[in-house]
This record gives C-alpha cells, structure tokens and sequence, in this order.
C-alpha cells in the first residue's frame, strides 16, 4: 500500500501559515526521502491524488515533484510516476535514522586556533554604549549633507569613466592633498591604496611583506587587530614595552621584518613620539631591514596645538607604510581605509589588493572625494576637535568626582579615548565585566599586552557621548568600583 495513502506519512500544511502550502510540502516530503520514511524505489501516488488527499492543488503539488526531480530526490519520467532515487534516502533501523559514520572533523589553521584564544575584538554589546573607544559622535555628522552627495554620486555613476579603478584618483588626489596639509606626509596619488577599513590595510600590508616565521614587532600595550594580522601572516609577534618616548627599543638583539607603531597618539596610553625616537626608529629600521607601519588611527583630533606630523613624512628610504581610516573622522558606517605604500611597491600591492578582495565600491569613493575636495570634512574635523576636547575633559572632572584616586589618568593630547590607570593589584578583567553588566564599556588595558609584563588599566572612549552620558557612565563607574 501507498505510505503515504495509508498514513503512515502525516503532513501537515498549515493554510494562513507565513510559509506558502508549496514551500510546507516541499520541506516534509523531502524530509521523508531524506530520514528513509520513504525508501529508495518508492512510487508516489500521482499528482491528482495526492492534491486531492492533501487538500492542495494539482499545481501546488506538480510544481513541488518537478522542484525535488530536479534535485535528484526522486526520478520523474513523462506517463510514469515518480519514484524516490537510488541513495537518496538514509537506511532506517528499528523505524529510526541509522547514525552515519563519524565525520572526520574540521581543522583550523594556525591563525584560527590563536584567534580562539585572543581577546580581540571584543564581544559585539549591541547599540554602543558608554564608553566605547574608537566610535564617533554619528549624531553629530552632516547627514544631510553626506546624503546629497550619496545621491549625486548614483546619479553620476553610469556616467563616470574610472568606475572600474581600484583605486579612484579622484579620492587619492583629495585624499593626498588634505593629508599633506594637515599631516604632512609625502607621496605621490598613486601610492594611496584604499580599503574597506584600516584593519584591512593593515592585513594587506603584513600578507605582503611577512613570511611564516618573520618576527614583528608591537608595541606592548598596542592594537589588538594589528596582532590578529600580523599573526594571520604567520609572524612571530614580539611586545615591544613602552616608556616615556614610547617604543623603546633599544638593547634588543632581535631583527624584525616590521614593526608596528602608533607614533602620534599611542594606542591605548595616548603618548606622543617626540622627534629624536622617530629619527632613532627610522635609523633602527634602515640599518635593519624592517618596514614600518604607522597607524595614525585617530590623529586628526588634536587638542593642545597643531597635530604632530606624520612618521611618513620623516622617511627617506621608503619603508614606512601610512594608515588611515575616514571611520574615525566622520563616523562608524564610513568603512573605509587607506594606506600610503612605498612607490617601489604600489604594483604589487594594487595586485594583492584585487586578489584578496579589499575594494571599496567606486561610489563611496567619489562621495569622499567630493566631500573632501569641497572642505566639508576638514571643517567636521575642526568643528568635532572642539566637541571632543570638551568631552575628554567633562570625562577626567566626571571620573575624579566619582571614584577620585581609584583611577590615574594623565588627559591625552588628542584622540578619542584616554587611559584611566588602576592599582597593579587590581583586576581590570573582571572590574570590566562588572561595569559591562552595569551598562559601561570598558576595555581592560591588561588585554592589550603582548607578552609576560601585564599593567592594569581602563580605556574609555568619549567622542561619541555627551555631557549627561559621560555624566551618568562615570557614576556608574563609581558605583561599581566601591562594591
């Protein structure tokens, strides 16, 4: 007898039901090949039948058997039934699925294994919330304005004719000339290559340069992403400890194949390279081999005087690779990254760039042109200069006021964030955890060493808060600090 005519096979279509009645009986009679319920060589009654058996139409029914012999569920043939196909089903015993053999399991490299253990990036909370470091105050941003240009550049789209750049050089001649104005790089258009986040400039410059076993150096504390890719590389990640100057390097023996800074604003400490460290590192780096990558991740926002320039600009031998980000300077949505390489390497790297997939669509790039170009972006890093200066500060009086000598924090010069130091015998991780659950964010700065010196701190970001937030974050903090 029919299986499914003696009912054994129960389906149940659901009319009213979100899924349509033909998606509910492709997914249960597939199911039935797929546990056995139905054999291999089985017949199914025919389309009429079955329609009318299961309150559906002919078509509804016709159009699900065509969908599963196309498949290779069953085998369909014109004046025949349709009956299940050879090895489609899985043996049943004892009216149960038989187990299949164990699978042999999936591995991950290296670099997946390190990133099962690494503490960056951190976990995803959601909405942003006090005092998340690196995020811009969106609500500040022109949208209206960045929508007109949005719009001008779809309309303009099909008429441009360097669509298919990689790198557009209407983005990398704006580009350039506001970074030499104002970080005082050199280089030529062609050296800028622009990426969806620095993040990934970052990788494409270690993926370039770096064979397994090369040894790179970061600065301890220093950016987790920058570790994450130096070891996707297959480097092998040296900390480099700071002091007062920043990197402090010298006395070492070991030769790396690059070396990581933040010179213009230390990540997470907020420390300025003074200019007789920079001359040393680019010595250093010379005499060694090494490449240089400069993150200038937010340097734009500098409160006391004129920014310091750029690293690049000091560079004579063409070894140091510029990196930047527009997400930190207008806001978070803004993916987009870019990196001044040496003009020797401009080919190889516009190569990797097309291999590994690091292309921002040629739309953004023309709004970002024509938002630089115009004067928009500088006068938003002017104007967001003076928000976020106040913030840092509300942040400090805030902070003394809640929880007064529990925290050290020297104000940075600049940036988004500043780094609140705690007692040696504190623990950061889990003092963290407890303001996460209380509704702060808060990174442990024991997570951003590398290597066995471990020092205890907060970073907390205050661009993107305002007065009344940092007000409410900061009690919070001092709430939770005094339990």
């Amino acid at each position: 007898m029919d299986t499914l005519l003696s009912g054994q096979i129960d389906f149940k279509l659901r009319p009213g039901s979100d899924e349509t009645l033909t998606r509910q009986l492709y997914d249960q009679l597939r199911a039935t090949i797929l546990t056995g319920a139905l054999p291999s060589g089985y017949r199914l009654p025919s389309s009429r039948d079955l329609a009318r058996r299961l309150g559906v139409s002919r078509n509804t029914v016709s159009f699900v058997v065509d969908q599963l012999a196309m498949e290779g569920y069953l085998d369909a043939s014109q004046g025949r039934r349709p009956t299940v196909a050879a090895a489609a089903e899985t043996k049943l015993v004892s009216g149960r699925a038989s187990p299949r053999r164990s699978p042999i399991p999936l591995g991950v490299s290296r670099w997946g294994a390190l990133l099962r253990k690494a503490d960056w990036p951190f976990a995803n909370e959601g909405k942003p919330r006090p005092f998340s470091p690196g995020l811009a105050d969106a609500r500040a941003f022109p949208h209206d304005l960045w929508a007109r240009y949005l719009r001008r550049a779809a309309r303009n789209a099909l008429a441009s004719g360097a669509t298919m750049a990689l790198n557009q050089p209407v983005l990398q001649a704006a580009l350039l000339q506001h970074l030499i104005e104002h970080r005082g790089v050199r280089a030529e258009t062609r050296q800028i290559i622009v990426t969806p986040t620095a993040q990934a400039a970052i990788e494409l410059i270690a993926r370039v340069l770096l064979d397994v076993g090369d040894v790179a150096w970061l600065e301890s504390p220093g950016y987790g992403g920058a570790r994450a890719a130096l070891e996707a590389a297959g480097a092998v990640v040296r900390g480099i400890g700071l002091d007062r100057s920043g990197l402090s390097f010298k006395g070492r023996r070991d030769r790396p194949r690059l070396i990581f800074v933040t010179p213009s604003h230390q990540y997470p400490t907020g420390r300025l390279m003074p200019i007789n460290r920079r001359r040393e590192l680019l010595a250093f780096a010379d005499t060694v081999g090494a490449a240089i990558v400069e993150d200038d991740y937010d340097s734009e926002f500098h409160y006391d005087g004129r920014p310091v320039a750029a690293l690049q600009g000091l560079d004579d031998s063409g070894r140091v690779f510029y990196v930047g980000t527009f997400s930190k300077s207008t806001f978070a949505d803004v993916r987009t990254g870019y990196a001044i390489v040496p003009a020797g390497l401009v080919e190889v790297f516009e190569k990797a760039q097309r291999h590994s997939g690091q292309i921002v669509p040629a739309q953004m790039q023309s709004v970002l042109a024509d938002f630089i170009a115009d004067g928009h972006f500088a006068a938003h890093i002017r104007r967001m200069t003076r928000v976020y200066r106040a913030r840092r500060d509300r942040l400090v009086q805030a902070l003394d006021a809640a929880v007064g000598r529990a925290l050290k924090i020297v104000p940075p010069a600049g940036g988004m964030q500043l780094l609140a130091h705690l007692d040696p015998r504190r623990d950061d991780v889990g003092l963290a955890n407890r303001l996460a659950r209380a509704g702060v964010v808060a990174r442990p700065l024991s997570r951003h060493m590398t290597g066995e010196r471990t020092e205890r701190g907060l970073f907390l970001g205050f661009a993107a808060w305002n007065e009344q937030e940092i007000d409410a974050a900061a009690v919070l903090i001092g709430r939770v600090m005094r339990r």
